[in-house]
């Protein structure tokens, strides 16, 4: 695929705690690290530009069982559950989008309450291509945020990975993007020149 400057990769909370071994876990978290690495690095040397989210949670978050939400307390800020996958590899000039910042709001997308939207005016980014943890949560969240503002979104489907609390929450998530205008493409296919 052709990928320059008006293009985006945004890397969805390839967080400690989402991958194995974490707070909140999701199984491919490793797998998803490798694969988001390899696209970032290849996309930043063709001119794409990349962006980082990072869940970045005080203790007091609404959404920790412990504060009455549905969440295992976890990307608690400045922890190493936090930081992201020691495999995840970003280039040089990849910008870091931290949310969820404010105890009372859960912020999903890598659009909320962030300056992500900004950075991506300024660029003149057109096309959005995401990926990332997890499926049905900030992946999809984002994905529905960036066809709602209208850029052209695309899902990176072998680089996602989801919860599945419930037996193919994966595949409805995906589902659901795909049906509301956002596009497949593998790693293989957006890697390709």
């Amino acid at each position: 695929m052709n990928i320059g400057p008006n293009d985006a990769l945004l890397v969805v909370d390839v967080q400690n705690d989402f991958c194995p071994g974490g707070n909140a876990a999701v199984e491919d978290g490793d797998a998803v690290a490798r694969k988001m690495s390899d696209v970032a690095l290849n996309f930043r040397s063709r001119d794409g530009r990349v962006f980082a989210t990072q869940d970045w949670h005080p203790t007091t978050h609404k959404s920790f069982a412990e504060n009455g939400g549905i969440w295992p307390a976890h990307c608690v800020r400045g922890t190493e559950g936090a930081a992201f996958h020691n495999e995840l590899k970003l280039p040089v000039g990849a910008s870091i989008i931290r949310k969820g910042q404010e105890a009372q709001t859960d912020a999903y997308s890598g659009f909320d309450g962030t300056t992500l939207e900004t950075h991506l005016e300024r660029l003149e980014v057109k096309r959005l291509f995401v990926g990332g943890l997890s499926t049905e949560y900030a992946v999809q969240h984002t994905v529905y945020d960036a066809l709602q503002k209208g850029y052209s979104a695309f899902v990176i489907t072998d680089a996602v990975s989801a919860v599945n609390a419930n037996p193919d929450d994966d595949q409805r998530a995906l589902d659901s993007m795909l049906s509301s205008g956002a596009k497949p493409i593998t790693t293989t296919e957006l890697l390709e020149d």
